[in-house]
């Protein structure tokens, strides 16, 4: 086998999904990008040829971060509006790029990390149990 053969056959099972999902990695083998831009996702990985498919993190990295950004900025903004009382204009020019900051600069390695933990706890669509009729 050529070199690039024998690395996609090495795939390691002792990957940390927390490892692998803050550092925007496979989350099967931890080497390959797992992102083509700043949200758009590669098509497989470039290293062990794991097909990304299966990846659906839907709406859950944003509602985190939205939530977590929220209460950041907020509670920032009450803190600076009772100790200084600045005027509209100031709190508008110091919130806007923080909520800006916040939200955007963590939400790829979120997104990845839910990745992540999908793919080690192989989740999958809920399924009905067929019963018979008592």
């Amino acid at each position: 086998m050529s070199e690039p053969d024998t690395q996609k056959a090495q795939v390691s099972p002792q990957v940390s999904p927390y490892v692998a999902g803050l550092a925007c990695r496979c989350p099967r083998c931890g080497k390959g990008k797992l992102y083509a831009g700043f949200l758009t996702l590669r098509p497989n990985c470039e290293s062990c040829g794991l097909d990304y498919a299966f990846i659906d993190a839907g709406d859950g990295p944003a509602v985190f971060i939205i939530m977590i950004a929220g209460a950041i900025v907020v509670a920032a903004a009450l803190i600076v509006e009772v100790k200084y009382q600045p005027p509209f204009w100031l709190h508008a020019a110091l919130w806007l790029p923080l909520t800006l900051a916040v939200t955007l600069w963590p939400l790829r390695a979120m997104k990845s990390l839910l990745i992540a933990l999908q793919f080690h706890h192989k989740a999958a669509p809920g399924r009905l149990i067929d019963r018979a009729p008592k």
